[in-house]
């Protein structure tokens, strides 16, 4: 759209997923209603905003920060997935952002 600033035209046709979906996919919620329960109370961050709703779009790239047990997880996303598949298939569709490489 034009007017949006910081947006290219690459990021307006990137795929996307809803956040819900995504942490549920890739196994870092263990339902969805979770998930959803999670980003509706803005317990979320993604590319450094506050999320407040469950259909915030993520995108490959995208940094996904929130707190799981004692620790704060800050995820950089590598793949968007098309189901939630098993632990193996779900750790790699995102990486430690948090930790060097």
């Amino acid at each position: 759209m034009p007017g949006l600033v910081g947006r290219s035209p690459a990021q307006d046709s990137a795929p996307t997923l809803r956040i819900d979906k995504f942490l549920w996919f890739a196994r870092l919620a263990r339902s969805r209603s979770a998930a959803q329960a999670l980003a509706e109370a803005g317990a979320i961050r993604l590319d450094g905003r506050r999320v407040d709703r469950a259909h915030a779009p993520v995108r490959v790239g995208s940094v996904i920060a929130f707190v799981q047990g004692d620790e704060v997880r800050v995820l950089r996303v590598l793949a968007l997935p098309s189901r939630r598949g098993p632990a193996s298939e779900a750790a790699m569709l995102f990486a430690d952002a948090a930790k060097p490489c």
